[in-house]
């Protein structure tokens, strides 16, 4: 791989790779939130992506049952050069459910689908979205491998993992990239998989860096959610507990006031100056936000600035665990006691 910065953007690496510092997650303008934007919509978002400077997409087989990779290789796919493609196997749509399954020969399959939808001969970065935990994890990454070895990957990946399973993981084959859920409100990956990254060589992908919109400071009624949005299942939304954790947004508009910016952007500017081996990938199906979000790289926060957002937005204010028990066991990632 080679550097693919087109413009005069902050940049971060991945393997040999100068990527965007902040990043693009596709997801939701095909899966998770509700109706997503149309296709034409959808096509001049991600072109607009490219032309502002960002350099690395995220998708997954999952995302929309394969919709979302279509959505990327009718779209940009004629741009291929420009961007680092980012895609998951692991978990996928069958029949309209989803289904989790390592199983090698799976995992094979996922990718070539996946090459077709997206309209490309090699994948970047090839994560395995879940973990099953059924399969050794030196299986799956064993045929993750052989994807290398025969030129359909690039590169490994691995998602909501812990630190130990990494660990294992890289004893395989190098992992270039790990992504994991990472905010002011979500800081399990403090535990310890941000260590284990920098120990090994692996990018830290830190995906929801707004807290799937609550960070932004836009969604004041969680009665506004559509009805299929994932939001609706998650505790820290569920409308008492999200009445609670709006009162931590005062203070935090005020710091961003204070520093010349928007919420979403001292949020994602907070991760920024955490570590320096974090990539965020914001989604957003609005073009304005687009354009924010990547602007949010060039801010600079001085140490009270970080410390008083840290502050303000922590696991020990925020009301609400992060998913329900019965998701929450399907993930590998450390969990504070």
């Amino acid at each position: 791989m080679t550097n693919i910065s087109r413009k005069s953007v902050a940049t971060r690496r991945i393997l040999d790779v100068e990527v965007s510092a902040i990043s693009l997650g596709a997801m939701n303008l095909s899966h998770a939130y509700g109706a997503p934007p149309t296709n034409a919509h959808s096509t001049r978002l991600l072109n607009e992506a490219l032309d502002l400077g960002y350099t690395m997409i995220d998708t997954a087989a999952l995302y929309g049952f394969g919709t979302n990779e279509t959505l990327i290789g009718n779209a940009i796919g004629k741009r291929r050069s420009e961007y680092l493609l980012a895609s998951k196997c692991g978990l996928h749509g069958v029949d309209g459910k989803r289904v989790m399954t390592n199983d090698p020969s799976q995992l094979k399959k996922s990718c070539e689908d996946s090459l077709q939808r997206l309209q490309t001969d090699v994948i970047d970065l090839f994560y395995l979205h879940r973990w099953d935990r059924k399969t050794p994890i030196e299986d799956c990454v064993g045929a993750l491998a052989r994807l290398v070895d025969d030129g359909k990957i690039r590169a490994i990946g691995l998602s909501e993992v812990s630190a130990q399973t990494l660990k294992e993981a890289q004893a395989v084959h190098p992992v270039a990239a790990v992504q994991s859920e990472y905010s002011l409100w979500t800081r399990e990956p403090e535990i310890a998989i941000l260590d284990a990254c920098r120990e090994l060589g692996a990018t830290f992908v830190a995906f929801s860096p707004l807290a799937r919109g609550f960070l932004t400071g836009i969604l004041r009624d969680v009665g506004t959610l559509q009805e299929k949005d994932l939001r609706r299942n998650m505790p820290r939304f569920f409308p008492q507990n999200y009445a609670q954790n709006l009162e931590l947004l005062d203070a935090f508009a005020d710091l961003a006031k204070d520093n010349g910016c928007s919420m979403g952007q001292l949020a994602l500017a907070w991760l920024l100056h955490v570590d320096s081996n974090i990539v965020p990938i914001p989604g957003t199906t609005n073009q304005q936000h687009l354009r924010e979000n990547l602007a949010a790289a060039d801010l600079e926060l001085d140490a009270t600035a970080v410390a008083k957002a840290d502050a303000l937005i922590n696991r020990h204010n925020v009301v609400g665990e992060r998913y329900v028990a019965t998701t929450q066991a399907e993930i590998d990632t450390e969990q504070f006691a």
